[in-house]
């Protein structure tokens, strides 16, 4: 995946997000039932720790939505913004920003892989806000949200199966 941006009139990368965090968990269930967890947005604020509202904005293919609208208070990120989603079947799942108020760019993944009864997921996120925080900071603010994220999703999708 490529998450640079077009470059500003000063030639710097403009939202540039060079360095993700990744993470994975197994999931007992498998892919289509993971999947459709994670497009079943309107139920984000009953299991996604953090999100208060998650709007489909315009529908995408196979009933999947491609913009939804997200006001989060996950601390020390209180922001609403919009992402832009890019499906491909029961395998992964990409978005990116398309507006926000704190956030400057959100790049990220689901990417599935059917195992001996379950699922492993992997997440890989992006962030880049408009207050200064340092490289470290920011990744184990993402590292976070991705182990916190995780482990609702294998909650919320096992408490279904």
């Amino acid at each position: 995946m490529d998450y640079a941006r077009e470059p500003d009139r000063n030639g710097r990368g403009r939202g540039t997000v060079a360095e993700q965090t990744t993470s994975s968990i197994v999931i007992a269930a498998g892919p289509a039932a993971v999947m459709h967890v994670i497009s079943d947005f309107e139920a984000y604020p009953s299991w996604a720790q953090g999100v208060k509202k998650a709007e489909p904005r315009e529908p995408g293919p196979g009933g999947r939505a491609e913009q939804v609208y997200f006001e989060l208070d996950a601390s020390p990120i209180k922001d609403a913004y919009t992402l832009r989603y890019d499906w491909h079947g029961d395998d992964s799942v990409s978005w990116t920003l398309v507006e926000g108020k704190m956030l400057k760019a959100m790049d990220g993944a689901y990417e599935l892989d059917d195992r001996d009864g379950g699922t492993e997921v992997t997440y890989r996120l992006a962030v880049d806000i408009s207050i200064p925080m340092i490289g470290m900071l920011r990744r184990k603010a993402e590292k976070v949200i991705i182990d916190t994220a995780l482990k609702g999703l294998k909650k919320r999708v096992e408490s279904l199966s």
